[in-house]
């Protein structure tokens, strides 16, 4: 029988501190400190609470604290000087059982490490599902977080210090997060299928229609059988859709879901936690015997992030109505079109077929979906879930600035028309101007000098832009202050430019009804609301054009990383998602 919250909340000062005690590494002054926030309704409240004493907490106690814990397979472990929990963790990712270079290339990581930063290594080695990491894995984040800037690797300590605090509390309470364990099983077995090329390599790429593709909609479909799903179909477009029936066939439905495509060598969790999280909650609503009194319908969208073709949202669009049928014949690198692999695949690839797919949207309550941020701003304050307030507006550019190519040597200063310093000076020009307005971000992702030479000054610069902001006024302030930006520069350089928009979205607000469902899903569990914009574009986006929707972001760990094989989360939270989930269900009935 572990530890209970009526427990630690009825202790007096001294005994909370001391049912605490190993949580953080010969810290108690963390537990003193947040045992004057009490009463905890929940474990993630208290989890919470600790985390936000070592945020709040001086510089030096937070190097206190890191400076506390051992070195991974270090002098401590060969003495056996541990504390009981570290000789847990430690022996669980069997580093106690080293090989003699695998315990010779940690030692050199520890002396590489504690020179560069001045304290030892952390990393939460009992891994986000909590089985413990392979010390191939360990090895390998050690020497790529030796690379790290100081004050970035203070703060990944101090997050992998939370980690291993969270799996303690589990311990002490008794705790395991069965629900986030499922949803993390499931992402790891649909990441087994990867297109040809990528798969090889040990890279995750599923692009829309390839075998790869098609297998994971068909264990979607099936794992929605299995999970107690009415109905599992693939449609027109290969979206998976799944229906679990309410009590009530006249009540309006709520729709969920997101993409299960990927970008190439991209992570895990991108879209396919949006059709996971739900298929949990079905499938406990299922094993409870229980029925909502409205239908749930969750969709796996078949493509959203435009990899294969020059097309994105593909699968939320049909749903919206806005399938693009000129978008049928786009032809990808092979040389075939989008109508004929999905021909290949089974389906109609006639827009008959693909409009039929429309949903009616007084049919609907909504559309919610939960996603991995994608971000770094959650991790930062070291909070699992957050609510979403808007979907980035964005426009989309691909630029020339033409100016003379001439001799690196002979040409002075003063009589250059350098495209390449023109363009760097609107980069620089988008950094600062997007830094000094709220909520608007531009990035200039692609220069290139087209037959550029070292001694040669660039007569031709390419370049991109992308600008979003939460709301369609801001992003078009942006906008307008970076062309009248470009503008100026050529002109007073002498130079001549041309500027293509290639794409423009607006933005998506958040519905405030279903905003604050979220907003109270997230204050059951006994977490803080944290409102943030959605700067990456989403299914959501284009369902907003039908009806209303919220989002609910979940905080991904490596600071957030995304669209990048280090993209990750961790049971525990995919748990506090679930219920999260569930809470909202529960608020409609």
């Amino acid at each position: 029988m572990g530890m209970t919250l009526e427990q630690l909340n009825a202790a007096d000062r001294d005994e909370f501190v001391a049912l605490l005690d190993g949580t953080y590494e010969h810290s108690p002054w963390i537990a003193a400190r947040a045992a004057e926030q009490r009463p905890f309704k929940t474990l993630a409240q208290l989890k919470a609470a600790m985390a936000g004493v070592v945020r709040e907490a001086s510089l030096d106690e937070q190097l206190g604290l890191i400076r506390a814990h051992p070195e991974l397979a270090g002098k401590a472990m060969v003495t056996k000087r541990l504390t009981a929990e570290s000789t847990n963790e430690q022996s669980k990712a069997g580093l106690t059982d080293c090989s003699p270079e695998e315990f010779a290339r940690l030692q050199q990581l520890n002396a590489a490490y504690n020179a560069r930063f001045g304290w030892p290594f952390i990393l939460a080695v009992r891994g986000p599902r909590g089985l413990g990491l392979t010390r191939a894995q360990i090895i390998e984040t050690f020497a790529r977080r030796l690379e790290n800037h100081p004050d970035f690797e203070r703060a990944e300590c101090l997050r992998n210090i939370h980690r291993i605090a969270e799996i303690r509390l589990n311990d002490k309470f008794g705790v395991t997060p069965v629900l986030g364990q499922q949803v993390w099983d499931w992402a790891e077995s649909l990441a087994v299928h990867s297109d040809p090329g990528f798969k090889e390599q040990g890279q995750l790429t599923v692009t829309y229609l390839t075998e790869a593709h098609q297998a994971c909609a068909a264990q979607l479909r099936q794992w929605m059988l299995d999970g107690g799903f009415d109905e599992a179909n693939i449609d027109a477009v290969g979206n998976v859709v799944g229906l679990y029936r309410g009590s009530d066939p006249k009540a309006q439905r709520l729709l969920t879901g997101s993409h299960y495509d990927t970008v190439r060598n991209g992570g895990k969790y991108d879209g396919r936690l949006g059709i996971l999280v739900p298929m949990a909650c079905v499938r406990e609503l299922r094993a409870q015997g229980r029925r909502l009194p409205f239908d749930l319908e969750v969709v796996g969208f078949a493509e959203e992030e435009g990899q294969r073709y020059k097309a994105t949202f593909l699968g939320s669009s049909a749903l919206a109505g806005h399938f693009d049928p000129a978008w049928l014949a786009q032809q990808d690198a092979d040389g075939i079109t989008m109508a004929e692999a999905m021909s290949a695949a089974g389906h109609a690839a006639a827009m008959p077929a693909i409009e039929a797919l429309k949903r009616d949207a007084s049919a609907y309550r909504g559309f919610v979906e939960v996603h991995i941020e994608q971000g770094p701003v959650l991790d930062a304050r070291d909070l699992p879930l957050g609510v979403v307030t808007s979907i980035n507006g964005s426009v989309r550019y691909l630029g020339e600035i033409t100016g003379q190519a001439s001799h690196a040597g002979t040409t002075p200063m003063g009589s250059r028309r350098d495209a390449a310093a023109a363009a760097a000076e609107l980069v620089l020009f988008v950094e600062q101007q997007a830094a000094a307005m709220q909520d608007v971000v531009g990035t200039v992702g692609i220069l290139n000098v087209p037959a550029g030479s070292i001694n040669v000054i660039a007569g031709r610069c390419q370049f991109s832009l992308d600008l979003r902001a939460t709301t369609d006024a801001a992003r078009d302030a942006l906008d307008g202050a970076v062309r009248e930006a470009l503008q100026a520069i050529c002109q007073r350089r002498g130079l001549h430019f041309k500027l293509d928009r290639t794409m423009s979205a607006t933005a998506a607000p958040s519905d405030p009804a279903l905003q604050a469902r979220w907003e109270q899903a997230v204050q059951a569990l006994g977490l803080p609301v944290f409102r943030l914009p959605s700067g990456a574009g989403h299914d959501a986006m284009k369902l907003h054009e039908l009806m209303p929707q919220a989002m609910l972001f979940l905080r991904g760990g490596n600071a957030g990383i995304s669209h990048n094989p280090l993209e990750t989360i961790t049971a525990d939270d995919a748990e506090l998602c679930v219920q999260a989930f569930q809470q909202l269900l529960e608020s409609f009935e």
